[in-house]
């Protein structure tokens, strides 16, 4: 996509990489204190942390609704004729729901897995539908959103935000902490770090191993999605600079199917990824310490 004020490469680069930011602008802005969206990658940065990325939030929602509006409609017509042979969309969600649950079982040794397969699908397929927008053409959604609707900043790809997989890593966090206190008590749960690997006389070297091997989980989770989706993004927009001749635009062409047809393995396996450490850190937070 390119505007009026975008005559560089550089330009362009910069514009894809901005988000549809709402926020608070400065003080010493000439809207200082007014909330409103940036008009500039300077005015989104400068809104800082509370800055609300709404094309991120947008996209990542609309993707759940449609995760949501898809699986039910084919649980609604399976249930009005289970008999009737698995075939098309049925077929294909049936046949993922039992590859889920069939790795859940392998990975999670506890009788309980009413919350834990449900959780694992819906990682997965929510996260594989955020990095599906990647093989969108790169100036598609952005020149209409700019052109047509007047919104001058549109990404689409959600998993590109690291609020949206640090959101997500955190969410993970959450339930491994909170299932880590159920399953072990309080107590049980603060021995684990402060007693181990070493013993109660090595206290404060265990309790900095373990914070840190705990910090580590949502963190690597987390940016590893993102870095993965962010420099596959970066690769296509750079691909997308070439069109500036017939015959570089044909190579640039040829690269971005290339790349797009290497993406597509891409795209399942980081969501497969994010799915797997997922149910393996909850299968963890269950599991008992050695006594000390």
């Amino acid at each position: 996509m390119a505007s009026g004020f975008e005559t560089t490469t550089e330009d362009y680069i910069a514009h894809h990489l901005v988000n549809a930011t709402f926020g608070r602008f400065p003080d010493g802005h000439e809207r200082g204190g007014e909330w409103g969206f940036a008009s500039s990658g300077t005015e989104a940065e400068a809104m800082g942390f509370m800055a609300i990325h709404v094309d991120t939030l947008g996209w990542s929602i609309g993707l759940a609704a449609f995760f949501m509006f898809f699986f039910r409609r084919v649980a609604v017509s399976a249930a009005e004729n289970p008999a009737a042979i698995p075939t098309g969309l049925r077929n294909l969600v049936e046949s993922l729901i039992d590859i889920i649950d069939g790795l859940v079982r392998s990975v999670f040794k506890h009788p309980d897995l009413s919350y834990v397969a449900p959780m694992a699908l819906t990682i997965f397929v929510w996260v594989f539908f955020m990095n599906l927008m990647d093989l969108v053409p790169v100036d598609l959604i952005p020149y209409i959103a700019q052109y047509g609707l007047g919104i001058e900043y549109m990404k689409i790809v959600p998993s590109t935000d690291p609020n949206i997989t640090m959101g997500l890593a955190l969410s993970v966090f959450s339930l491994i902490i909170f299932f880590s206190i159920r399953q072990k008590g309080l107590g049980g749960f603060l021995a684990e770090i402060s007693f181990h690997p070493f013993g109660k006389w090595l206290l404060p070297f265990n309790l900095a191993l373990e914070v840190v091997g705990l910090l580590a989980k949502p963190v690597s989770l987390g940016l590893r999605l993102f870095g993965n989706l962010f420099s596959a993004e970066m690769i296509f927009i750079l691909i997308a600079t070439m069109y500036t001749g017939l015959v570089i635009g044909l190579l640039g062409g040829f690269l971005q199917f290339a790349w797009a047809v290497f993406h597509i393995l891409v795209v399942p396996l980081q969501a497969f990824i994010f799915m797997v450490l997922s149910v393996v850190y909850l299968a963890q937070a269950f599991d008992e310490g050695e006594a000390h």
